[in-house]
């Protein structure tokens, strides 16, 4: 692989295990005395059907370890793709992880969070030594599967699920059947939406990492030129990452020269207005030739349609 990095670095390492699209969970324990914790975690996974086994790991240094020690019981909460909030608030420290939270008591007083995509009560099973995390595994006792959306993340950032179309581009030695289903599908807007999207990312996206930057640190970029000199509270409302994500993005961001930190504030410096300047050019550049065939009414239209979906 002519791409390939064999000096081993932590936090390149970490970033290049970002393009394994993973859930964003909330795992939460109550020891036998009452105290509660819940901790943001992507490496959730499966194990066994039978006996019904999953895992996940926390690092070494959390002050939340002895509590999922003593616990007897641990929650897997899976969030739905609107809980962003969720996922941020129980991946900063805090004195009262569960202040403002809606959550019920589950098996050994484990925090059951409300309308989440999915929750998986489990009894500790085993602990085993992974490096500077222990693994945690649970041994599924009771399960709760709503449906809902989930959040995922992706290159450092916050993403939702989107279908993968099912069908070739070319009609060529299609059965019938398939036809058939195909031509339904595509009087179904949803089906639609998706599949103009997949087609629109597919270009776009390549264009964009060409520049260097991952999806993550190039919305970074874009926000901060349109609004220059943001604390960490703002930039996490605008860029929709994880917080440890901004961190990492914006220390990439100050290594390049793009971005600069003054007083608790993320500014935006000439080199990164120049690479702001070339990322908006890409976007606008796919967004004309992708929408070029049509009507400036039809567009409006468009707009419009699109503003109030949104909006609901």
């Amino acid at each position: 692989m002519s791409n390939s990095i064999t000096e081993f670095d932590s936090k390149a390492f970490r970033r290049a295990l970002g393009n394994f699209a993973t859930g964003i969970t909330v795992i939460t324990a109550t020891t036998p005395s009452g105290e509660k914790t819940g901790v943001t975690a992507n490496s959730f996974n499966s194990v066994s059907l039978d006996p019904a086994l999953i895992l996940w790991s926390i690092d070494k240094r959390s002050g939340s370890c002895r509590i999922f020690e003593e616990a007897t019981h641990f929650a897997v909460n899976i969030l739905a793709a609107d809980q962003i909030d969720v996922s941020n608030h129980f991946a900063r420290p805090s004195d009262d992880k569960f202040a403002d939270i809606t959550y019920t008591d589950g098996l050994g007083g484990a925090a059951l969070l409300h309308d989440t995509a999915a929750c998986f009560q489990c009894e500790a099973y085993e602990t085993v030594d992974g490096g500077d995390h222990w693994i945690l595994i649970g041994k599924v006792v009771a399960f709760e599967d709503t449906g809902r959306a989930p959040l995922v993340y992706h290159q450092g950032s916050y993403s939702v699920v989107m279908p993968h179309s099912r069908f070739p581009t070319k009609s060529d030695d299609k059965p019938a059947a398939v036809k058939q289903l195909e031509s339904r599908l595509n009087d179904n807007l949803y089906y639609l939406m998706t599949q103009a999207v997949r087609s629109y990312q597919a270009d776009y996206t390549p264009q964009q990492l060409s520049t260097g930057l991952r999806t993550s640190e190039a919305r970074m970029l874009m926000v901060l030129q349109q609004a220059p000199n943001l604390g960490l509270k703002d930039l996490l409302k605008e860029v929709n990452m994880p917080e440890i994500e901004v961190a990492e993005a914006a220390e990439i961001l100050q290594r390049k020269g793009l971005v600069a930190l003054e007083n608790d504030c993320y500014g935006i410096t000439e080199k990164g207005i120049e690479q702001a300047d070339a990322l908006w050019r890409i976007a606008d550049e796919e967004q004309q030739k992708m929408f070029s065939d049509f009507s400036e009414d039809e567009l409006a239209t468009f707009k419009k349609v699109l503003a109030t979906l949104a909006a609901q």
